[in-house]
């Protein structure tokens, strides 16, 4: 999902669609708005695209030097500040808690959106942190929620027993949820909405904090700050969520220090 705003009167939702985060950018700095605030890579990257005097805000943005949005973190240069959501960084991690549900886990499918300039560096991650645990990768490309079922029965057949499901997908995390749990594969997520909608697990930075801290950026740059001197920010706090029902309907048992470190579990 990718959203494009202003800090306060005018808001924009692509509903995923990249096409549709380019022409709303481009209407946003039509209207003259003081910032833009946008949600996620592309939306960063639409906004950047269409101007570089407007500053924007990144709340988040994964790997904003790999994909061209800043030239470094802690100086960014030009007209984008913001956070990261360090969504590829955190593949170990991920990687980690599937093999804690998964014993003897041996192949992990990774789901893609193939448009999303932040692909790259999650599949680089994901690999890179997989090898290293000795634990195989499938990557498959998912174009909407019909290439979905394909896509899994794919993957079953290639030996994936578990799944790591990013946020880009063109994909409702109910439909997502709903076929990982179809296809009977354990699945973990980047953000907790997942888990709400009946993924097994989600792990990553508490976007709603970095959505709140991003207001304070923006109260800074209408201020006079300048963004290019506002260094870019990482998640302070991360959500553990796990969905105990899906686990049940999975039949896996969640280990007690996993149910112990949870930020929420949903029963």
């Amino acid at each position: 999902m990718s959203r494009a705003r202003t800090s306060g009167s005018s808001g924009r939702s692509a509903n995923g669609r990249y096409d549709a985060a380019s022409a709303q950018a481009v209407e946003l700095v039509g209207l003259k708005v003081d910032v833009i605030v946008a949600e996620f890579t592309p939306a960063a990257q639409a906004a950047q695209r269409a101007t570089q005097t407007i500053p924007i805000v990144m709340a988040p943005a994964g790997d904003p030097v790999a994909v061209g949005l800043v030239l470094d973190l802690a100086h960014p240069g030009g007209n984008v500040t913001g956070f990261s959501n360090l969504a590829a960084e955190l593949a170990g991690k991920r990687l980690d808690i599937l093999r804690r549900l998964v014993p003897g886990l041996k192949t992990v499918g990774l789901l893609l959106h193939g448009g999303d300039p932040l692909d790259k560096s999650f599949v680089t991650e994901t690999r890179n942190a997989a090898s290293a645990i000795g634990i195989a990768t499938e990557t498959i490309i998912v174009s909407g929620p019909g290439a979905l079922d394909a896509a899994l029965l794919q993957m079953k057949s290639a030996g994936v027993r578990a799944l790591i499901v990013p946020g880009n997908l063109p994909v409702t995390n109910k439909v997502l949820a709903n076929a990982a749990l179809r296809h009977r594969l354990p699945s973990v997520s980047l953000f907790s909405e997942y888990a709400d909608e009946g993924g097994l697990v989600a792990y990553g930075a508490d976007i709603a904090r970095i959505q709140r801290r991003a207001g304070e950026h923006v109260d800074r740059i209408l201020k006079g700050a300048r963004p290019a001197d506002i260094p870019i920010e990482g998640p302070t706090k991360f959500e553990l969520v796990v969905n105990v029902r899906t686990a049940k309907a999975l039949g896996i048992q969640i280990p007690p220090s996993m149910l112990l470190q949870a930020d929420r579990v949903i029963e």
